[in-house]
């Protein structure tokens, strides 16, 4: 028999035992450790009625033996979707591979009732299923990771842009205190938050605080240099705030030369610096 026979049998008895293979399909996958609240099921149900609703064509006219021609296009962007769906819910690789994997269950049960007295029809059935949910599987899971390492991606990316804010403390006065380790990237997201938000405020002073960096070395060093360099360049001058005992003698024991940096030790040193800079005093009311 060839293959385009054994795919036209397959859809064929896809299309007549459609419900039957769909609610096998589904009770199989309830059997697993698939998530059972109401609006699970009912996505799980509708996923599954629309792919089976559009293998019997793309089978018969795409055939099984590769899932990239145009016939496949509806199947493969309906698995894209679902794929997502899944990577932004939190599902795992396994889960959504067991999605497509599982139907061979319901599917080999019809195919073995429908081709029972044709033998050598429903070996290259099987084997023509086997490999068609094989391709079908394994570019569900792809998708679904790259979906994945997308979200991945930006997720990173959102916790870069919140660890770096930059407040405005007082006119012409910003502060960007930073907490964690300082490397490349994140130096590179630091500076445009600051550049941004000088251009946007017209502000002269900018106090970095680095309380919260945990270790000062000549990278980081670097990083901070390159950072005071721009804001410079934009118009604005730097204090670097928060110089604990063991940075200072790190940045000595590193010969990193700061020679025409403001630096204090606290916030609050950095700040008072800054309001002199700019023609301001705070001042304690008397009780």
């Amino acid at each position: 028999m060839s293959s385009n026979d054994t795919a036209r049998r397959i859809g064929a008895v896809i299309q007549e035992n459609e419900q039957q293979i769909l609610e096998a399909w589904i009770g199989h996958l309830n059997s697993l450790s698939f998530r059972k609240d109401a609006a699970a099921s009912e996505q799980l149900r509708r996923h599954c009625a629309q792919l089976l609703a559009l293998l019997p064509q793309a089978t018969v006219t795409g055939g099984t033996d590769n899932i990239e021609g145009r016939a496949w296009d509806e199947v493969r962007n309906l698995l894209a979707e679902i794929s997502t769906q899944r990577a932004k819910q939190g599902s795992t690789p396994s889960e959504t591979a067991t999605f497509v994997f599982s139907l061979k269950q319901s599917l080999f049960t019809a195919l073995r009732t429908a081709l029972n007295a044709e033998p050598a029809v429903l070996a290259d059935a099987l084997w023509g299923s086997t490999a068609l949910l094989d391709q079908l599987g394994l570019y569900t899971v792809e998708v679904f990771q790259k979906s994945r390492d997308q979200i991945i991606v930006r997720q990173q990316q959102e916790l870069l842009e919140l660890s770096t804010p930059v407040v405005k403390l007082w006119q012409d006065v910003l502060a960007l205190p930073l907490i964690g380790t300082l490397d490349s990237a994140r130096t590179q997201v630091v500076m445009e938050s600051l550049l941004e938000k000088i251009v946007e405020t017209g502000a002269a002073i900018a106090i970095i605080d680095i309380t919260g960096v945990p270790t000062v070395d000549t990278l980081v060093a670097q990083h901070l240099l390159k950072t005071i360099a721009a804001a410079r360049l934009m118009g604005a001058d730097c204090i670097i705030s928060g110089i604990r005992p063991q940075i200072a003698q790190t940045i000595v024991h590193l010969g990193v030369n700061l020679e025409d940096v403001m630096t204090k030790a606290t916030l609050a040193d950095a700040f008072e610096v800054a309001l002199a800079r700019v023609g301001a005093r705070v001042t304690r009311i008397a009780a």
